[in-house]
């Protein structure tokens, strides 16, 4: 669906990465790149030529999540958007937090961290959700399992909503419900599916999302976003502060507190401007022009294309229903960093978490791809 100039890894490599960290959509590149030699030519005349930023990014995050640009901030990555959320949450000594015993850190240690505020953590124990699933392998999880930790004391719910590892994908808007029923709040690692599956949190009941903005959205490396409800935001206390979330703007010697009440308040200083321009020309041009749920069905398409063409009968797909279904899927072998390796060799990108070897296509990428990466495999 796109060409080699907007991709140019396609000139190299077949690339099925996308989970890891996605190429870089090359026109997002010269975009962000235009404002750093603007930059060099003009200094600061050169914000000018570039309109409202990130205010620009929060509105193109907004439309591809469908909510107000107000709900939106810009950030690093998805670690910064949910320390920012479980650092400044108003939690009593006693209250509670529920997870996943196998999330990714990133969506882990934030929650950690909360012990010292005397938070209790309690973490969702795996389940097999698949054939072939063996001892230690990441599976998954059903509503039942986190219905069963949920006590009168249960602040937050903090979930991925698509599993690193199996690619095992939550169903968020069950979750959400039975969050909105329960007065908890739900706070969903999006950082495997912003980009590739629909993520409605005004719709679905969800407090607060962040992503990292170079997985499925293929933008720089260093960016990500945080979406907060505007009933939640209003619990979140400030933890780190600077000029760039006051009101009063650059009037600098004024020093009462005036944060904003939006998005913009974690946004608390400078912002790298040229990766913010980058980030909000992959979202439009990339997502918004096609609309995610063309994106989603076009990555199905090619697993199932991927999964008609292998027939090594010592690989093992990971299949799950569509409700749990992600942009990852996952393989079982015996030995998956040989397996990485093998299609390496043969120019092919693909890489490995938890014991399972991830194929992980996209908007860029063809039948022919995937077909390509199936018959390397059959010949292992």
């Amino acid at each position: 669906m796109h060409s080699s100039e907007q991709f140019p890894i396609r000139k190299n490599w077949t690339y099925l990465n996308n989970s890891g960290i996605a190429p870089m959509y090359a026109p997002g590149w010269e975009a962000g790149s235009a404002f750093e030699q603007a930059r060099a030519e003009k200094g600061q005349m050169a914000f000018a030529d570039f309109g409202s930023v990130p205010g620009s990014l929060r509105e193109a995050a907004a439309e591809l999540l469908q909510t107000s640009s107000e709900n939106m901030s810009f950030m690093k990555n998805t670690a910064e958007g949910l320390s920012t959320i479980a650092g400044g949450y108003p939690f009593e000594p006693g209250d509670e937090i529920i997870s996943y015993v196998h999330e990714y850190p990133s969506n882990h240690y934030p929650y950690v961290l909360q012990k010292n505020r005397g938070v209790v953590l309690k973490l969702i124990p795996d389940r097999k959700m698949h054939e072939g699933q063996r001892d230690g392998m990441p599976g998954g999880f059903v509503l039942e399992d986190i219905e069963a930790l949920i006590t009168d004391r249960t602040r937050m719910i903090g979930l991925s909503h698509v599993q690193f590892t199996s690619g095992f994908a939550c169903d968020v808007q069950e979750l959400g419900e039975l969050c909105a029923d329960r007065g908890i709040d739900l706070v969903i690692d999006g950082a495997q599916s912003m980009g590739c599956l629909p993520l409605y949190p005004e719709k679905w009941n969800v407090s607060a999302i962040a992503a990292s903005g170079w997985k499925w959205m293929m933008g720089p490396v260093g960016t990500g976003l945080l979406y907060t409800s505007p009933q939640f935001r209003k619990k979140i206390h400030q933890t780190m502060a600077g000029a760039d979330l006051m009101k009063q703007g650059q009037d600098y010697l004024n020093h009462s507190w005036q944060p904003y009440e939006d998005g913009r308040r974690f946004e608390y200083s400078t912002v790298p401007v040229s990766l913010a321009i980058a980030l909000e020309k992959c979202i439009r041009d990339v997502h918004l022009s096609n609309g995610i749920e063309k994106v989603r069905d076009h990555n199905w398409k090619l697993q199932d294309a991927f999964l008609q063409k292998l027939s090594n009968p010592s690989i093992q797909p990971v299949r799950f229903e569509n409700k749990n279904r992600s942009g990852i899927l996952s393989l079982i072998y015996s030995e998956p960093e040989k397996l990485c390796a093998h299609l390496k060799q043969n120019g092919i990108i693909v890489t490995h978490r938890g014991g399972y070897c991830r194929i992980a296509p996209h908007i860029y990428n063809t039948v022919e791809d995937v077909e390509r990466a199936a018959e390397v495999l059959n010949n292992l």
